[in-house]
């Protein structure tokens, strides 16, 4: 046992030993630094080469501007590199490595072979190989084509209590292929390979185009995420957000399908994970994760990666105005989301661009390559916002638009939008604003049928029946739509609720008695700073002591509730993101469940008219994929999978 009185220096094998503690966990850590050194050469091509999923044998080989002669054994040791070499080339990093111990560490619990060449001719290069216990690296001449080739072999050989924890090889190589497909996606214009036990797994071209780029997601994650996706790219004040969301109905059991990218580094982030996580939030079925392959590009300068060992997470110096981008992005994408054309072949977007030649432009507004699968994005017409004008929502307004209405259409008593009687227990305001919502529906007019001579069909087609008292039957151009008719009508009402209650300031109730809440120093601070943003939202909160915060004021939907959490919650949201949306989420919780009550039910028989107007509001609502809870609303069967169940043209 050393004497732990005394102060001495490492031995540098231990001391490099110990930093792979941190670099290399499994065979996969490896594959990423060996990777991400490879990108920062510049290379055009990167080949991965395994065996025993990684545990016996690592091969990276790229085309990149190589290692000088000199340079070599530099490169195994600690805290040497060629990426940065000032504190102001630290600030603002271009490079996905930096910090120099990716090679020392490797090669320390490894035989670890360096060969590389920085001229044309394949008869020059250089080698050096170092092993574990013995870390002076010998050189020597060895022909290698321009580029560099490392290779690790038997990994944790000297440090057995470490390799102990390695797992089958077919759980290693599966980390190793998640960490190949999540670089693979990070530079979608290098060209790659993965071989395992001589076996190529995976052989993907560069991709310079959208055409390229979604052959690349295609083969990486799968046709079924290319038919449910948006592309967008949007650009505002120096952020540059674009890739591709999937659409809420189509969600996993797992987030195995989240890839989200910050200059070119793939990173896993608190706020970027709120962010996304709040535009998705009433879309998306309970349990359910959303997907997406994200690329966010901004200033080196306003970026910190130097935050933590393995280089997963990053600092933003303004991150509430990257927490809004990303979420004003993403929410805004997901609610333009419109039923709309698909390719007549049913192929996926890379194939429908490729055939069309198209590729989505950069600019201020989001799009949707040409054919690109069922979903368009449409500018946003919500029903009812310009009747409304963004005003409150009041018993008497409506009921005053309603006699008028009345008066000029006396047979509209019979519409699919009669009012209904409230929800059970949903009295005091909260009812006043259901019975006025759906008041306001009953007597909206309806579209009528478009004339039978037009050429082109709405997206939904015309409804042909209903089915069971429970779905309708629509005919469209390409085949058949099924629509779960109380489902739909629950999100189109619901949103109509959304609009006219957020559209203008929220009614507020002072409470008539003050809540008081014991606050820390840090809560009574963000509490101060953020007065106005609680205004905003109809809360009047005070500071009433060093450690004491008084709730004076609620929107009126809320004043049955219980504050404090709330306001708790809120507090901390704005701490961490700055943004809260707790009080919103729970005023549209109230709304959703207004909805549902107040939406037509099971067994309701529709005349064609008024499944027509129906299908009509849906295409013009926004997110009316799906219903308050996540649950689809409608799906499509093409003409060709209707002729393959009946084996027709076989």
């Amino acid at each position: 046992m050393t004497d732990s009185r005394h102060i001495r220096i490492l031995d540098p094998r231990l001391a490099n030993q110990i930093a792979a503690g941190e670099v290399v966990e499994r065979p996969a850590s490896v594959v990423k630094e060996l990777i991400e050194n490879a990108i920062d050469a510049g290379s055009r091509r990167i080949e991965v080469e395994l065996e025993a999923g990684g545990a016996r044998l690592i091969r990276v080989r790229d085309d990149g501007s190589g290692i000088d002669e000199d340079d070599l054994p530099l490169a195994l040791s600690r805290h040497a590199t060629s990426k940065i070499a000032s504190l102001e080339d630290l600030e603002g990093v271009a490079s996905l490595g930096f910090r120099g111990e990716a090679l020392a560490s490797i090669s320390s619990v490894s035989r670890l072979e360096l060969m590389s060449n920085v001229a044309e001719d394949p008869t020059g290069g250089w080698r050096v190989v170092v092993e574990g216990r013995r870390m002076e690296p010998r050189v020597s001449p060895s022909p290698h084509p321009r580029g560099t080739s490392v290779t690790v072999r038997d990994l944790f050989f000297n440090t057995p209590a470490r390799r102990k924890f390695l797992r089958t090889e077919k759980t290693e190589f599966g980390h190793v292929e998640e960490a190949f497909r999540r670089q693979a996606l990070s530079r979608l214009d290098i060209g790659w390979v993965l071989r395992h036990n001589q076996k190529t797994v995976h052989q993907l071209r560069p991709g310079d185009d959208l055409v390229g780029h979604e052959r690349r997601l295609q083969a990486l994650l799968g046709k079924a995420f290319l038919d449910n996706a948006l592309h967008l790219d949007l650009e505002v004040g120096g952020l540059r957000l674009w890739g591709w969301v999937g659409l809420p109905t189509h969600s996993r059991a797992q987030a195995d399908q989240q890839y989200f990218f910050v200059n070119g580094r793939v990173v896993r982030d608190r706020l970027v994970a709120h962010a996304i996580r709040q535009a998705y939030r009433d879309v998306l079925f309970h349990g359910r994760h959303p997907v997406f392959v994200l690329y966010l590009e901004v200033d080196p300068s306003v970026v910190d990666v130097n935050v933590h060992p393995t280089k997963h997470e990053v600092r933003f110096r303004d991150g509430r105005m990257v927490h809004d981008f990303l979420f004003s992005s993403l929410h805004r994408a997901l609610g333009e989301a419109r039923p709309g054309t698909q390719d007549e072949d049913g192929g996926t977007p890379a194939e429908a661009a490729e055939d069309a030649g198209s590729a989505t432009p950069a600019g201020g507004e989001h799009r949707v390559a040409e054919a690109a699968g069922r979903w368009q994005q449409q500018p946003m017409a919500l029903p009812g916002r310009e009747e409304e004008g963004g005003q409150k929502v009041t018993p008497d307004r409506v009921r005053a638009f309603m006699e008028g209405y009345r008066a000029l259409h006396p047979d509209h008593e019979d519409s699919l939008l009669t009012p209904q009687p409230a929800a059970p227990g949903a009295g005091g305001a909260a009812a006043d604003v259901a019975l006025a919502e759906r008041e306001a529906q009953a007597v909206r007019p309806r579209p009528a049928m478009p004339a039978e001579d037009d050429t082109r069909a709405p997206p939904l087609g015309y409804a042909v029946a209903q089915l069971h008292g429970i779905y309708i039957l629509s005919q469209t151009e390409r085949g058949l739509v099924v629509v779960d008719m109380h489902a739909a009508h629950e999100r189109i009402v619901y949103e109509r609720m959304k609009t006219q209650v957020h559209g203008g300031a929220l009614e507020a109730q002072p409470l008539l008695v003050p809540v008081s809440l014991a606050a820390s120093a840090a809560e009574v601070a963000t509490a101060e700073a953020e007065r106005e943003a609680f205004s905003r939202l109809g809360v009047e909160l005070d500071v009433a002591g060093p450690e004491t915060l008084l709730v004076r004021q609620v929107p009126t939907l809320l004043v049955d509730a219980d504050v404090e959490p709330l306001i708790r919650d809120m507090l901390g949201d704005l701490e961490r993101y700055g943004r809260s949306d707790r009080l919103e989420a729970h005023i549209n919780e109230l709304l959703a469940t207004m909805a549902c009550h107040g939406s037509v039910r099971a067994n309701r028989q529709l005349t064609l008219e008024e499944m027509n107007a129906l299908l009509r509001d849906m295409e013009r609502t926004e997110r009316s994929g799906q219903c308050n809870h996540g649950r689809p609303t409608w799906t499509e069967m093409s003409m060709k999978e209707l002729d393959r169940l009946f084996l027709r043209g076989q």
